[in-house]
């Protein structure tokens, strides 16, 4: 277990070292610029899909995907963010019940 810490630190460290030593030329294109601003929404877009429609190493539907189409209908909507987990939750709760 050790190693795999060590390894993933120093590989952190590297990337890191990799990243500093980047020109700023490079960081000043607009493609790199438009990517970053991306990323984050495109990690948190993967994270939900694989919590909403899968169980283990199984793809499903369930009431969870119930809950993430609330969920995007009240985003589109414009409500509030507790709002929107809240009605999430409700109606996933709610189909499990049933």
């Amino acid at each position: 277990m050790w190693t795999a810490i060590i390894v993933t630190a120093v590989g952190a460290y590297l990337l890191k070292l990799a990243g500093l030593s980047i020109p700023g030329s490079v960081l000043e294109h607009p493609l790199v610029h438009r990517v970053a601003d991306l990323m984050p929404v495109a990690l948190l877009a993967a994270l939900v899909a694989v919590q909403v429609f899968s169980t283990g190493s199984e793809l499903t539907v369930d009431a969870r995907t119930a809950g993430l189409a609330v969920a995007v209908l009240a985003l589109l909507a414009r409500a509030p963010f507790i709002v929107v987990v809240l009605a999430a939750a409700l109606t996933a709760a709610l189909l499990r019940l049933l």
